[in-house]
């Protein structure tokens, strides 16, 4: 496997745990946590798509960075009522 495909694996593979615990309540979606699991498995993935030089890709996990960014601020912000 090349440095691309397993970059690209561990990305994917993140953003995929991070849905999977999620959909099982393993972990909350508006939890730091799933957030964090989004934001480093899609800049992995959007970084392994700019080594292969395939624009579409980088394009849409830097929106899914930004978007999950956004979550965990206001993740962050908001007042845990438990």
């Amino acid at each position: 496997m090349s440095y691309n495909d397993t970059i690209a694996t561990i990305g994917v593979g993140l953003i995929l745990l991070a849905y999977f615990f999620n959909i099982f309540s393993i972990i909350k979606k508006e939890g730091s946590l799933y957030f964090l699991m989004n934001i480093l498995g899609a800049g992995l993935a959007g970084y392994a798509s700019y080594l292969i030089d395939f624009i579409p890709f980088v394009i849409l996990e830097t929106t899914w960075v930004i978007v999950s960014v956004v979550g965990l601020i206001k993740s962050v912000k908001k007042p845990q009522h438990d």
